[in-house]
């Protein structure tokens, strides 16, 4: 499970929405947990309870009610979500459980009986609901207003855009479509007129999530709305032409996603795909009741780099699944020595309640699935340091996402928030705030981040951001 960091988990550190309780005013916490899609909902729910005239709290205790976004996907998570419950109950006492792990009532309330009630995953109408049960809504009419650009748990200057719900795929060891349904697309219109309304807020990257974003519109039959088509290509370039970067995340390796990559050579969108390969191993991805060409990849994977040679490959793989033997590990090594991605995670399997990859015989022993992790990782951290390094003495952009005493911390267009590396510039960068873009001389590399300087007399600033 991905846990959202620190500065923005609004139980453990302040919250990016405003400090203006008033007297009175009945106030609800927030504490979100697992991937970037999660998050969004957190910050829907949010976004409809402020403009129903609640207050946001950064703790616990100055919160009437606590909302638990959860985390289902993996027993991992599973457990990790049943702590936050727990903790949320033991320092605030009334807790709505929502999200992933919702999808399992009596899972949740056997282990915590005491909580006020439970919601399945993006149900914001029964979490809101739920939240008037415990703590009526007392709304002032001449000050509860919705805000323009809704509550955001991220820095203002890049914001997650889901342009869908659910999965049409049958992967064994995955339960998303029994938690969050078929695949459901949004109008294309609603995505664009929600990315225009973040770029005119002042959001200077826009991070495509979906469970499947490369089958984007397939439900819709790929229909036009409002002058704008539901399918991932032209909604690739309708949101390229708002000026902010646009980061595609978890592409699905259809053939259609090689009509993405003029756009990045174009400089529409930015030159990054996110695509979760799982596996190389023919046989392990059958298992998996994945697509199987892994050569055929690599025959993709080198026709993105001749049309676009700077594009940014990252992806996630499954070590350890059941059945998988040294030889077909040793093919994923090969094969990642091949593909030469940019940014590699792997996990090692675990078994999730429901899902049919928990019935596959011959499963590997723990140790044997921890020492693949190691090698598997090793191979990666090298091909990251390689190519981290060859980019010493280049020019590049990055935008800035935050300043303190020691330096500035930034990304390139190759590097996703939380999950890839960053940019450090130590030296020249007091006039520097967030969301600026600003151009940098690589002066040092390491196995996932890089060092630089500024290249050039000032930033591209961001602007003043408005306040929700």
């Amino acid at each position: 499970m991905q846990q959202n960091p620190p500065d923005i988990r609004p139980d453990l550190a302040r919250a990016r929405v405003p400090d203006d309780r008033r007297e009175g005013q009945p106030t609800i916490g927030m504490v979100s947990l697992g991937c970037p899609k999660a998050l969004v909902d957190s910050e829907r729910i949010l976004t409809r309870l402020r403009a129903e005239g609640y207050a946001i709290s950064a703790d616990y205790h100055g919160a009437d009610a606590v909302v638990v976004n959860t985390c289902g996907f993996l027993d991992s998570a599973k457990a990790e979500s049943l702590d936050a419950i727990g903790e949320a109950l033991r320092e605030n006492g009334r807790v709505i459980v929502t999200g992933c792990l919702g999808a399992e009532p009596d899972y949740i309330t056997g282990a915590h009986p005491k909580v006020l009630a439970v919601t399945g995953p993006h149900q914001y109408e029964q979490v809101l609901d739920a939240v008037h049960r415990a703590v009526p809504p007392q709304p002032d009419p001449f000050i509860d207003l919705l805000p323009a650009s809704g509550v955001s748990l991220t820095p203002r200057h890049y914001s997650y855009l889901k342009i869908s719900e659910g999965c049409n795929h049958k992967c064994k060891f995955c339960i998303i479509p029994d938690m969050r349904g078929r695949l459901v697309s949004r109008p294309a219109h609603a995505v664009v007129r929600e990315a225009e309304k973040l770029v005119q807020a002042g959001v200077r990257e826009l991070l495509v999530i979906s469970q499947d974003t490369s089958a984007y519109g397939l439900d819709r039959r790929h229909d036009t709305e409002r002058g704008h088509r539901a399918h991932i290509t032209d909604l690739a370039r309708d949101l390229g032409s708002l000026g902010a970067w646009v980061r595609l995340h978890y592409v699905y390796p259809y053939p259609h996603v090689r009509d993405l990559i003029p756009l990045m050579a174009d400089g529409l969108v930015l030159p990054y795909l996110d695509i979760p390969f799982q596996h190389a191993h023919p046989d392990v991805l059958r298992r998996m009741a994945r697509p199987a060409a892994a050569a055929k990849t690599l025959d993709e994977i080198a026709a993105w780099r001749a049309v676009c040679p700077d594009i940014t490959l990252r992806s996630t793989f499954i070590v350890g699944y059941p059945g998988e033997t040294e030889a077909e590990f040793q093919t994923l090594l090969d094969w990642l020595d091949e593909a030469q991605l940019d940014r590699v995670g792997a996990f090692q399997y675990e078994n999730v309640r429901g899902a049919r990859a928990n019935d596959l015989p011959d499963h590997v022993d723990p140790e044997v699935k921890q020492d693949r992790y190691d090698r598997f990782m090793e191979k990666a951290q090298a091909i990251s340091a390689a190519k981290l390094e060859a980019k010493v003495g280049t020019r590049m952009q990055v935008i800035v996402d935050e300043v303190d005493a020691d330096g500035a911390t930034c990304r390139t267009k190759a590097d996703a928030p939380e999950i890839d590396g960053n940019l450090f510039i130590d030296q020249g960068f007091d006039a520097l705030k967030p969301g600026d873009m600003v151009d940098v001389i690589v002066d040092e590399a390491g196995e996932y981040d890089l060092w630089g300087r500024i290249d050039g007399p000032a930033a591209d600033h961001a602007g003043d951001q408005p306040s929700l």
